[in-house]
């Protein structure tokens, strides 16, 4: 029986053997074929496939292979990849063929049971209702048997990448400021440090080797406790410290004395562009859309990479942001979120003596939270989600003074000194918070009022459905 919860948000997701297996991946790729055969309006399409360190990666590969083959499709496998360079490979072309469509077989920061499977097709991500159809589809179909058809296409992207990221970034060759690397046992280093060589970077890189286990710490960068490696290393000699997801696509960026989160790096690079159009989530910092509205336009929309994606081709913006660290250039790149991408940029940045420290030290002191995650289930989230905005409309007068509702994603609610963020995660049983004001006090304040506020929506829910 196939679990109908792995066809998520933005991409298919579970643990591996129980909810992804052969019969399952086979199938997936089946529907796959047939999907991107119907929107290329291609005969036999070319689809690239590339996956991440987890052990059983290499054997999804397989069974994806054989769904893709038995619709009609031509597979390309890269191997072992970094997602940024499976995004880069479905624009280059291989003897004369270009890629309709792409899957990038990865888990991400997930633990190491999980596996899942990113998509593209036309260089646009397939998410959203797209992915729940063809689940629907797929477990209506779940007995049909695909026999094995491994036969696919080897190709090499990592060199095409790797020379084009030298080409890229060929100013920066022999920068002094000493760099420490975390490329956490995921995927970073298939191209990595053979960039940093060529262009005669001072670095040291920690947990390189791709291990699906994950021996080090767990591979997720936007959680502090998972870079204290770099933080210690970063007391010494070293200048600034880079650390990377499972699949390489969310990057941290550390210097001496900040933590610098992606709405602030998006900030740093409006500041170089000009009048830049950058995308935000709705978890961003407010003094990164006031800034960048001071000389371009900031956009707010909703969180994750495939929203976001679609929002910057849609506008053909300069890039966007997460908070969690995945960037999307669209300013001389693909549009796609690349943390290796990323960390060049980023070293353009000091190149041209961007005195990072002192521009974040120039910015309005505010207090944000990190994101806070309140448990609930999947079937409760958008329930809950529901009675909270209803709420909001009957809130006392103990309630600070709220200026704006803004729901493009949850609910973001504007106080008189900050806001306060309520979403339900698209990928997790949980609705995530934030909380931020120009004053701690404050922000504490505007926690408890809106954590009283789910309480009491949360019992409220509960005794509508007892």
């Amino acid at each position: 029986m196939i679990n109908k919860s792995i066809f998520r948000e933005y991409d298919i997701r579970g643990i591996v053997g129980n909810e992804l297996n052969e019969q399952s991946s086979k199938l997936i790729g089946y529907y796959l074929g047939l999907e991107a055969i119907k929107r290329t309006n291609v005969q036999e399409p070319v689809v690239v496939i590339g996956y991440d360190a987890r052990i059983h990666s290499p054997e999804l590969f397989n069974y994806l292979t054989s769904g893709f083959n038995k619709a009609g499709c031509k597979v390309l496998g890269m191997g072992m990849v970094a997602t940024g360079v499976n995004y880069f490979a479905s624009f280059q072309e291989f003897d004369g063929e270009k890629p309709n469509a792409s899957v990038m077989i990865t888990g991400s920061h997930n633990p190491s049971p999980y596996n899942g499977f990113k998509i593209t097709i036309n260089n646009a991500p397939f998410f959203g209702d797209d992915i729940y159809a063809m689940g629907e589809e797929i477990i209506n179909n779940q007995n049909m048997n695909i026999k094995d058809n491994e036969t696919y296409k080897e190709i090499d992207v990592k060199s095409l990448y790797k020379n084009y990221m030298i080409t890229e970034f060929a100013h920066l060759k022999g920068m002094k400021q000493k760099l420490i690397i975390d490329c956490g046992n995921g995927v970073a280093d298939t191209v990595l440090t053979d960039i940093l060589d060529a262009l005669e970077l001072n670095y040291d890189a920690l947990y390189c080797e791709p291990d699906g286990t994950f021996p080090n710490h767990h591979p997720d960068p936007s959680e502090e406790k998972n870079l204290k490696d770099v933080i210690e290393k970063l007391k010494g000699d070293y200048e600034y410290g880079f650390a990377y997801d499972g699949d390489a696509d969310r990057i941290a960026f550390l210097t001496k004395n900040h933590n610098v989160k992606g709405d602030i790096m998006a900030l740093l690079f409006a500041k170089t562009m000009k009048n830049p159009v950058i995308i935000g989530e709705v978890k961003c910092t407010q003094i990164m859309y006031d800034r960048i509205n001071e000389n371009g336009t900031a956009v707010m929309y909703k969180t994750g990479h495939s929203n976001l994606k679609v929002k910057l081709k849609e506008l053909n913006a300069d890039m966007a942001a997460e908070v969690s660290g995945h960037i999307f250039f669209n300013d001389r790149y693909y549009g796609f979120d690349d943390a290796i991408y990323a960390t060049f940029r980023l070293l353009e940045l000091i190149f041209n003596g961007m005195d990072i420290d002192k521009e974040i030290d120039s910015l309005p002191k505010v207090y944000s939270t990190e994101e806070i995650k309140v448990e609930t289930t999947e079937e409760e989230k958008f329930l809950l989600m529901h009675q909270i905005k209803k709420n909001l409309i009957t809130v006392g007068d103990d309630f600070p003074k709220i200026l704006d509702i803004i729901e493009v994603d949850g609910v973001r609610i504007v106080f008189e000194q900050g806001w306060g963020l309520v979403r339900a995660s698209n990928t997790t049983p949980v609705l995530v918070t934030r909380f931020e004001s120009t004053d701690l006090e404050v922000a504490k304040l505007y926690e408890n009022k809106i954590n009283e506020l789910i309480l009491r929506s949360k019992n409220e829910l509960s005794n509508t459905t007892n």
